[in-house]
């Protein structure tokens, strides 16, 4: 068994591998079936009508021990153990996956409903919290050891295959202007195969070299082993196929994309030949988030043993060992012993983010989140990884770049493309080609049968795709098969539509010439009465006379109203109504007596009131300005006498003003005369008609008192408004 150790650890740790398939090529908008794996979701309004796997295989190595010149380790004389480089930690890990994707397809059911159906076969393992150095010192045998004490604490591995049975439906699920979301869902019927696993529990060994004899030298350990696996491997360890092993599984996924150009492929504006748009990728930015691998498989035939490693063991033990149950069943105590275990599948999220750059060119940053703890019994995951992959892609061919950095392995670099059925790449081929302590390997690739959506062909442009069109090289209408209508007469209106085939006549006129039905020299194309003769003025119609005044409506400005030809067809008016029509009323708005013209008579109960409210108006003493103590009286009588002149607008009155005797008789007449001025010009102001008023001055010429006495005087002293007769 000695020398079977050094390459079960090389094979466990050295080429175990990242749990990530197609890295890089996946989210290729053409990755089509393949696509469903990661997010179920992407498979929706995809550029195919459907998409057939023949077969396709991905397989990836990684761990955080070993680094090797990978392609010197074909070569004739390579030393593994003198040539690798080895980091040893007190928890070294590495990680394994094969993914063989069988006869599956995926196809649009209709245009926002898309269905997959996948068959796969998987492998993944894991190995977690090894000790590093305690692998490099008993690689050669624990003969060849020197004294060491490690604490292991819990190392933990596993490895698990199985096969899977999946179907895919995804859809969309929103779509308005730029924003675009769909969403899909897997479910998986899981096959179990084989499945295996080692997990310890704060487990310590030392050594203790023999420098007489090697093969003596003591291996001490203690602490607690549990082995386990699908079936009873202690009884046989020949591989039984067991059909009752079996599980159920499903993923889950949405995707958004934004398409700010959304209104360039409207449903509405497309033609036939657009195909409604189906072969064009229309976001400028993608979202991708999902949820993988949710589920488990139920072996019924498992077997879990758990070992007390509380012992002491040497070299030749372990040469003389048959087989691992043999040594432990042998040197150290079974505790306990279970049957019946469910394995959980390597459940993890998924993420990503798609830009595209520029036509054909995208920009990918993806990457997964492992959510399987390490510390679980028979737990096994992937490795969390960021990828950040740029791509030209086209129908029919793709080139990628994925550039990672690893959990365990760091950064790699790749390269990848597709070209028609075949597609191949690996993410870590660059970095492997000039690194000489590469940590991890992975390849892929695949054949397949793609059928894109694509724009149909209209060569002659005229809407009728070709496979539909009778007559692909020259237009014609859907109507006709594609073909162009005839047109005897050439005059425009293809035979279908026109009524006189042998004669070129108007569209308008089915075809036909145009007549002049009622002879007024109008043909009926543009007469408006055709049977009924007219002037051309009126369009071939005859003026019309609504209102029977006699007044023809082009020239009546009440065409609906009956009125005399003088008033331009509308009825005379009487707008104050007094009896006497505006026409003939001097005041039309002020109701008046015919004899008066229509204007309103000056009364003697008007004479007598604007003669009040005259003598109220006051003036500063030997000045024609208003007095300033009585100023707010004065303007309220002026107002009212303004009030009372507005009801005779064909009245002509005069403000004359008097005064006493006192003083001057030439200096009074100019008082008086500035005085029955300024009366005149307020009133103006306030609105009355500048020809309804004139203004005198008589001086001390007319006194109404006697001016012998104040009282007199002060009568004396007054401004009147007089009548004078009408306009």
């Amino acid at each position: 068994m000695r020398k079977h150790l050094p390459i079960l650890f090389f094979l466990i740790i050295s080429f175990t591998a990242k749990a990530q398939s197609y890295l890089g090529y996946f989210h290729d908008n053409y990755a089509g079936v393949q696509s469903v794996l990661f997010n179920p979701a992407s498979i929706a309004d995809s550029r195919f009508k459907t998409d057939i796997n023949l077969f396709s295989i991905s397989g990836a190595v990684e761990n955080d021990l070993y680094g090797v010149k990978l392609f010197d380790v074909y070569k004739d004389g390579y030393d593994f153990e003198s040539q690798s480089k080895v980091s040893p930690k007190n928890a070294n890990n590495g990680l394994a996956n094969f993914d063989i994707m069988g006869p599956s397809f995926m196809f649009n059911i209709a245009p926002k409903h898309s269905l997959a159906v996948f068959t796969r076969a998987r492998s993944v393992s894991n190995i977690k919290k090894i000790n590093g150095y305690l692998i490099d010192q008993v690689k050669d045998g624990l003969d060849q050891s020197e004294n060491f004490n490690y604490n292991l604490g819990n190392p933990n591995g596993a490895s698990h295959s199985w096969g899977e049975l999946g179907i895919s439906y995804a859809a969309v699920l929103f779509q308005k202007d730029q924003h675009f979301l769909k969403g899909g869902l897997t479910a998986k019927y899981l096959q179990g195969g084989v499945n295996a696993y080692v997990h310890g529990n704060n487990v310590n060994v030392s050594y203790v070299e023999n420098t007489v004899n090697p093969k003596q030298g003591a291996l001490i350990s203690n602490g607690e082993v549990t082995v386990g696996g699908s079936q009873d491997w202690e009884k046989n360890d020949d591989y039984e196929f067991d059909a009752n092993s079996r599980g159920f599984g499903f993923d889950f996924g949405l995707v958004y994309e934004w398409r700010p150009d959304y209104d360039q492929y409207d449903l509405s504006r497309a033609k036939p030949a657009d195909n409604n748009f189906r072969d064009l990728n229309k976001y400028k930015l993608r979202f991708g988030l999902s949820v993988t691998d949710i589920g488990s498989i139920n072996y019924k035939n498992s077997k879990v043993d758990t070992y007390n490693v509380n012992g002491v063991v040497t070299q030749q033990m372990i040469d003389d060992a048959e087989d691992l149950y043999d040594f432990l069943n042998e040197h150290y105590t079974k505790i306990s012993t279970s049957k019946g275990v469910k394995t959980n599948l390597p459940t993890a999220i998924r993420a990503d983010a798609d830009w595209n750059m520029y036509n054909k060119f995208y920009l990918n940053l993806n990457g997964d989140i492992n959510l399987v703890s390490d510390s679980k019994l028979n737990g096994y995951g992937i490795a969390d990884r960021v990828t950040l992959t740029p791509r030209y892609e086209s129908r029919w061919f793709s080139f990628y770049l994925p550039m990672t950095y690893m959990e365990y392995s760091g950064m790699q670099a790749g390269a990848g493309l597709r070209a028609g059925v075949f597609f191949i790449g690996s993410g870590s081929i660059l970095s492997n080609l000039v690194s000489k302590e590469s940590k991890g390997a992975d390849f892929h690739l695949g054949m397949k049968i793609p059928v894109y959506e694509k724009q149909f062909k209209d060569t002659d442009g005229d809407g009728v795709i070709d496979k539909e069109d009778a007559c692909r090289k020259v237009a014609g209408p859907a109507e006709n098969g594609g073909c162009p209508w005839s047109d005897t007469d050439k005059d425009g209106v293809f035979d279908k539509d026109d009524a006189c085939i042998d004669v070129a006549g108007p569209k308008e006129n089915k075809g036909c010439p145009w007549k002049d039905s009622d002879g007024d020299t109008l043909l009926d194309n543009v007469d408006a009465c055709p049977t009924v003769a007219g002037p051309v003025e009126n369009k071939g119609c005859p003026w019309p006379d609504t209102d029977g005044d006699g007044v023809l409506d082009k020239d009546d400005a009440c065409p609906k109203e009956a009125g005399s030809a003088e008033n331009k067809g509308c009825p005379d008016l009487d707008a104050d109504k007094d009896g006497v029509l505006d026409k003939d009323d001097a005041c039309p708005t002020v109701a008046g007596p015919a004899e008066n013209k229509g204007c309103p008579k000056v009364t003697k109960e008007t004479l007598a009131q604007l003669k009040v409210e005259a003598r109220s108006i006051f003036f500063t003493t030997g000045k024609a300005t208003l007095s300033d103590a009585k100023k707010g009286e004065t303007s309220g009588r002026l107002d009212a006498i303004k009030e009372i002149l507005k009801n005779y607008p064909n009245a002509k009155f005069a403000v004359n003003g008097h005064t006493d005797n006192v003083g001057n008789a030439k200096a009074n007449q100019k008082l008086s005369e500035a005085r029955a001025k300024a009366v005149m010009d307020l009133l103006i102001e306030k609105g009355v008609n500048p020809a309804n008023l004139t203004s005198n001055g008589y001086g001390s010429s007319k006194p109404v008192k006697s001016n012998k006495t104040a009282a007199g005087r002060a009568e004396n002293r007054r401004t009147e408004i007089v009548y004078l007769g009408n306009l």
